[in-house]
Parts: structure tokens; sequence; C-alpha cells
């Protein structure tokens, strides 16, 4: 069964709201990054993410069958990534199994050794992440940049 996500929380593995972000990078995964730990850590966005992900992932018949090995937030993650560098599927499987960072917001980054590594594979990926279409991500998009929007309003009532 497809869960929202669950992370496996041992003494190695590092939270994603904890997670650290080179900010002095010029790649565009840092901001992304970034905007993807904002949606994991604000209860309201989360929620709203997860309905879209789930009305448009799980057929209403099949909500209780699925793919194991990749929570719906691992998709996403996946996805966003992919449709933001353009990349193709080799990339994003290496990405996966061996990027620090990708691994920080995706929850399976380890710290230290670590026999337990979560890997995905190949055509797990290409199966679950080929699931969201742009109309998804662009409607997601949509929610996240008005929970911004909100953020501004807020910090602006506050100056004045």
């Amino acid at each position: 069964m497809r869960q929202r996500f669950e992370q496996k929380t041992t003494l190695r593995t590092l939270p994603i709201a904890d997670a650290n972000l080179n900010f002095k990078s010029r790649d565009e995964l840092p901001p992304i990054f970034k905007a993807l730990q904002f949606i994991f850590t604000t209860p309201e966005l989360n929620e709203n993410v997860f309905e879209i992900l789930e009305k448009r992932v799980f057929p209403k018949a099949k909500k209780k069958v699925g793919r194991k090995g990749m929570d719906l937030w691992h998709v996403l993650v996946l996805a966003v990534v992919r449709h933001a560098m353009g990349t193709d599927w080799d990339k994003l499987h290496y990405m996966a199994n061996s990027d620090r960072y990708t691994r920080s917001i995706m929850g399976v980054y380890q710290t230290g050794f670590s026999d337990d590594n979560i890997e995905f594979n190949y055509q797990t990926i290409l199966d679950n992440v080929s699931l969201l279409d742009e109309e998804t991500l662009r409607e997601i998009n949509g929610v996240v940049v008005e929970a911004g929007y909100s953020i501004i309003k807020k910090k602006r009532k506050s100056f004045v």
C-alpha cells in the first residue's frame, strides 16, 4: 500500500526539516529543495499537496494497493527534480541513490556508515515518477505559490 510518507527514523537518519542545503551553489536545485522542505514542514500546505497527489496517483477503487518501496513524498521529490532539471531517468536514478541533498529532502539520507541504506531501483523510479504528469505538478506549484503569497502578506501586515 502506498503511503504519504513514513520516515524510517534511526540515529543516523537526518530529518527533512534539518536538511542542510548548499545555498552558495548557483545550481537550480537548492531553491527547489528549500521549497520542498517548506512543503514538508508546513502542515496545511503539506495536507493540500498530498490531497492533490492522492487524487492523481490513487485510482479511487485501488487506494489500498500500490508499488512497494516509494512513498508519495519520494515520488513528488523525484518528479519535481526531474521536471526542474529536464533530466533523464538514469540521472534521476543516480540522484535518488547517491546525491546527498536529494536523499536528505527525500528523508532517506543516512549520516555515517550504514548497512540499511534505502535504495531505489531504476524501474521503481520510472514506474512511480511517471505517474505524476506536468498538469499535476502545475497544480501543486499553484498551491505552493499561494502559500508563499500568504507569507508575504503576513510579513507586510506586521511592518505596518
